[in-house]
This record gives C-alpha cells, structure tokens and sequence, in this order.
C-alpha cells in the first residue's frame, strides 16, 4: 500500500508548496534589467496589519527591527514587514493611518507643491484592508468617495497606476532614480509589494507593476528609504545606512 501511497504525497506536497498556495510567496525578479525583491500577500491565509507605536508605551517602533523584537516577546514570529506611507519631519504619518480599525491619522487631501515631495505629486491615494478581509488601491479622492471603513490603511502618494495607466507626471526618461517601494492588491485577497534593488525612476518602477506583476491600480510608498523584511531572507531594498525611522510598517506575524 505505501509504494502507492508515496508518489500521491510527494504530488500533494509539490501542489502545496506552489506560489498560489502559500501565504507569503517572495521572489527576485528581474525587469528591463533591474532586479526587484517581490512579497505576495494571500489574505485568505494571512493577517496583515499595520503598525506606527507600541500599544503600551505609546513609543513608535520606527524600525522593522523593533517591531520583530516586540512580536518576538508576545510569541509571534515576524514572517514580513515593509515600510508604509508618506510621513512629516517629526515621523508622524502625514496622510491616511488606520490601525486594527481605528483612525490615528484623517485623509490628507490638501494640495502642495510638487517640487516639495512625491506625496503632492498627485493624484496620491490610499492601500487599504477592510474589515471583510479585502483589500485595494485607490486614489485618495475615489476613496473618500467610496466612504468605506477601513480596518488597516495608509496613505501615499504619488499613485504609480490607476486603472492599468501609468500615472500621466511621469517621465520614461526621468534621471530621478531611487530606491522606491509600492504595493498593489491584484486581486481582493492578493496583496503584491515591491521594492527596486537598486534606484529607478516612477516610470520604470510604474510599469513594473503594470506589465510584470499585472496590476491595475498601485501605489507608491517610499523612495530611498524602503526595505522588505521576509523571515529566513532577510533585508531587501535600501541599503542600511539609508534607511531613516518609519512611522508604519506593515507587517504579517505567525499565529499565536
């Protein structure tokens, strides 16, 4: 019975381990000769959340470092984290900041000065996880509109797509090069982050979304600043000494 058995197991096992079939699937891809650190999130499988200070002393974490030593102390494993949204010189969000359902932070919809920063390159817009279990990217504007609660969000800006277009500021020949990160929901329970390995500009960071990972609307995160965390791999994205205090990260903790 079990040299017929063996084979059905070790197929089930090959099925299981699929990209589809897991939680958290990270990757290196390359793309027009850039290389870029891939996370797909499965909603169905994972919780993710989002997290500025420590419940109990009101501290912000600031580092994905910091945040793994905290879920460490509660039993949890921190299997992936990423930097949020856009956040002000006293690291504070600067936008849209949902925590477990709460709003910390209210949309930001005030207009500034492109030539100040990426978040009034516009439209910006909001990622969000809602109480139901699904999430989506949209324009800061469509989702005031929409006028939904949401359970996990952040705001940033500029969008890198918008109904599968290139946001239009963009230039192909931009020499505005960065470490940049973006997020996207390809579908309701499949959330895709990304961040470059080396610097590139919104136009080829955009598309990179658009004609490799097949999203329809992303969002911009950060710029030189961005790292992913993935359990077992480690850093990927800015190097260290670049990387500034962040106000959110995103993060997915093993089960308690």
């Amino acid at each position: 019975m079990l040299p017929r058995v063996l084979p059905l197991l070790l197929l089930a096992g090959v099925y299981g381990c699929a990209p589809g079939a897991r939680a958290l699937d990270s990757r290196e891809l390359a793309f027009e000769g850039q290389n870029y650190r891939v996370v797909h999130v499965n909603l169905k499988r994972e919780q993710l959340s989002l997290h500025w200070r420590e419940p109990a002393s009101g501290q912000p974490f600031g580092s994905i470092e910091a945040l793994r030593q905290w879920g460490e102390a509660r039993g949890q494993r921190l299997l992936f984290a990423a930097n949020a949204g856009i956040y002000d010189h006293k690291f504070a969000p600067l936008g849209l900041h949902v925590e477990n359902g709460r709003t910390v932070v209210p949309l930001n919809l005030a207009h500034g000065n492109p030539a100040s920063g990426n978040f009034s390159l516009l439209p910006n817009g909001v990622f969000a996880v809602y109480p139901d279990g699904h999430a989506a990217v949209r324009t800061s504007a469509a989702f005031k509109a929409d006028g939904k609660s949401a359970q996990w969000a952040t705001q940033s800006g500029p969008m890198l797509l918008i109904d599968g277009k290139l946001n239009e500021k963009f230039l192909d020949d931009s020499s505005s090069l960065k470490w940049r990160s973006g997020v996207c929901a390809k579908t309701p329970t499949e959330v895709v982050f990304a961040v470059s390995e080396t610097p590139v500009n919104f136009h080829a960071f955009g598309r990179l979304f658009r004609d490799k990972l097949g999203c329809r609307d992303a969002l911009y995160l950060d710029g030189s600043i961005s790292q992913l965390y993935v359990d077992g791999e480690g850093y990927a994205g800015a190097p260290a000494f670049m990387v500034k205090p962040y106000a959110g990260i995103f993060a997915v903790f093993s089960r308690p």
